[in-house]
């Protein structure tokens, strides 16, 4: 699982923290020009401010070097930023220092640092930085594996609205680490990352509906989040469907669409597809089969 890293928008990655009245202004005129895509002009504003000791600015300057945005990418010199921002108590700085050292981008890796750095900036309530964190401890990078430390940053994550915290979140509940199994819980979880469009989450709550899992049964509403995420490209929903075309559940028996469900998965590498797919073939006409292919082919090119 990636950790949660600068995001590739320019409106949600310059920020403007208001710091002495005299520099305020320079400051909002370099987002102004980052946002007009002038980056030249941003580093112009920013660059002199930065190393008059500018937190905001210097921050700035490392998600310019880190993402290349008017400059070289240069992961030595974003790094050089992030520190000098992080130690002056930036939290955004520090989550992305801890992202560096995580990866080794510009310094050797090294996720004892990058432990470190998350955990200044996750008690000071950053959300990236808790679910970053949560990762640390729930894969033992950088410490020791701990399930309940795991879920302690996961959910201080999610309940601000951290997708992926979510899901992870969810995926703890259902499996029971950490913390008791609650299937209910788990629902809840699933649910929220689901809602904001994590694939996965919305195959897993597919399988809970599939399932009756803290939940009464229910194929339609499962084989609804398995399209959901069979939709955008998630392997086990794809396959998950066609079981459910197959055996006729929440949806009239239809072997073509299983068919084409599983021939879409198997294109893809999902080799237990391809065995369905066969069996399956045994049970249609050819001309059958073929309309299954062409329907396959014809989602796969509007989809990629």
């Amino acid at each position: 699982m990636l950790l949660s890293r600068t995001l590739a928008m320019v409106s949600s990655l310059l920020i403007l923290a208001v710091g002495t009245l005299t520099h305020a202004a320079d400051l909002q005129n370099g987002l102004a020009a980052a946002q007009q895509g002038d980056f030249t002009a941003a580093l112009a504003e920013w660059g002199p401010l930065a190393e008059q000791g500018d937190v905001s600015a210097q921050y700035n300057l490392g998600v310019m070097y880190y993402n290349g945005y008017g400059v070289s990418q240069d992961y030595k010199t974003a790094l050089k930023w992030y520190s000098v921002a992080a130690g002056q108590g930036d939290i955004k700085a520090q989550n992305e220092l801890g992202v560096l050292y995580y990866y080794g981008q510009g310094v050797s890796q090294n996720y004892k640092t990058a432990l470190k750095w998350y955990s200044v900036a996750a008690g000071q309530g950053d959300i990236k930085a808790q679910y970053n964190l949560g990762v640390m401890y729930g894969f033992g990078y950088g410490v020791a594996q701990d399930h309940k430390a795991a879920l302690k940053w996961y959910r201080a994550a999610a309940e601000q609205g951290q997708v992926n915290a979510q899901y992870h979140l969810g995926g703890m509940y259902y499996s029971g680490q950490g913390v008791q199994q609650d299937y209910k819980a788990a629902l809840k979880w699933y649910t929220a990352a689901a809602d904001q469009g994590e694939i996965n989450a919305q195959n897993n709550l597919g399988g809970m509906y599939y399932n009756g899992q803290g939940i009464p049964q229910d194929y339609k509403a499962a084989l609804k989040w398995y399209t959901v995420a069979a939709e955008q490209g998630q392997l086990n929903a794809q396959y998950n469907i066609g079981m459910m075309y197959g055996n006729g559940q929440g949806v009239p028996q239809n072997y073509i669409q299983a068919y084409m469900w599983w021939d879409i998965a198997a294109a893809n590498g999902y080799e237990v597809t391809a065995h369905n797919r066969e069996l399956i073939s045994n049970k249609m006409t050819a001309l059958q089969v073929q309309e299954s292919q062409t329907l396959a082919r014809q989602w796969s090119a509007a989809h990629w």
